[in-house]
């Protein structure tokens, strides 16, 4: 085992403390090659495929890697914008605002960096930078509302193999989730409330989450719960009937049964009941991305439109929006006390 030495030239007066935001990541550009990189690591982690791996490893380098990363790269190649990938685009620009934030109410005690379970920037690159600045505390905090292990837990099993390598270990502390945030839930609240304002309400809005095998609830994940409570303390801040709001999961892959109802088949199934308009918000993802503005906000806008739908309105992430940045800084100061 090889062992890092101790930071060697500590800079005078430098942070000590770091707020670490971990988003999954994202492919370095929208080809095949690179897509079939980020894939190949992604579901190489047996925290997202829980499979045996002598079960999953023939099907995923002699099926997946072969055939998804074409398809995906033509999915993300829609939403690229000229900075890059949304998602990390997005997730540096919420870095950089809670950065100015905790610096005012902080005097730059505190310094915010950015990580991506897969990808670059990584958590190892990362954490070993912020060694060898001299920080000696860290707070984790996984840009994931709900907790699962597919997310929040992977992320811990990264830091935790980078940190056993270090001879002076940091001070870590972790935000598991914040599914019920005062804070967060008014955001979420206030976008919906915005996006009303300027754009008319809808008959319904759905709640739409990433889905999840139905196996990891029956192991223990709280993330079905978790969403549901998110689902109801937002209907009652925002004053909806039972009937006004629907919850689905999207995002399934592989044959075996996830998280219900499906999103997809939700849209279908509203547009032929005879819903006109819709409104579609994602409350589990902090910035937007590849299944936010590809899969939500073009294909399933398409397959609404399609089956007699009139009006799709994808309400946005809360990316960098004030009230997210105000709610995240307030939620890494209450975790900081008695460090900063």
């Amino acid at each position: 085992m090889r062992y890092i030495d101790p930071p060697k030239d500590e800079k005078e007066g430098a942070p000590h403390t770091a707020v670490l935001l971990v988003n999954l990541g994202t492919p370095a550009a929208p080809t095949p090659d690179a897509v079939r990189a980020y894939l190949a690591e992604f579901l190489s982690d047996p925290r997202v495929v829980e499979l045996p791996r002598a079960v999953w490893w023939p099907v995923l380098h002699g099926y997946v890697l072969r055939v998804r990363p074409r398809r995906s790269a033509e999915a993300y190649a829609k939403i690229w914008t000229h900075e890059g990938s949304p998602l990390l685009l997005y997730s540096t620009q919420l870095m950089q605002a809670m950065q100015a934030e905790i610096a005012r109410r902080m005097k730059d005690a505190v310094t915010v960096t950015v990580a991506m379970r897969y990808g670059s920037p990584s958590i190892h690159d990362t954490l070993l930078r912020l060694h060898d600045q001299g920080v000696r505390r860290v707070l984790l905090l996984p840009l994931y509302p709900q907790y699962a292990a597919a997310t929040t837990a992977s992320v811990l099993d990264v830091v935790a193999d980078v940190i056993r390598r270090l001879r002076w270990l940091p001070e870590l502390r972790t935000v598991n989730d914040y599914h019920d945030d005062a804070g967060y839930l008014a955001a979420l609240a206030s976008s919906v409330q915005a996006h009303w304002a300027q754009h008319g309400r809808a008959q319904k809005l759905l709640l739409s989450f990433h889905g999840l095998p139905e196996s990891a609830a029956r192991k223990g994940d709280p993330y079905f719960n978790q969403c549901h409570e998110t689902a109801f303390r937002l209907r009652d801040a925002l004053g909806l009937r039972e009937d006004e709001m629907l919850i689905a999961f999207q995002s399934r892959v592989g044959r075996q049964r996830w998280l219900q109802p499906y999103t997809d088949q939700t849209v279908i199934d509203l547009a032929r009941e005879g819903v006109k308009s819709l409104d579609v918000l994602c409350p589990g993802f902090a910035v937007d991305c590849l299944e936010t503005l590809e899969e939500v906000a073009l294909r399933y806008r398409a397959a609404f439109l399609t089956q007699g739908g009139e009006r799709f309105s994808y309400i946005p992430a809360l990316n960098a929006s004030a009230a997210h940045v105000t709610a995240l800084t307030q939620l890494a100061m209450r975790n900081l006390q008695g460090w900063a």
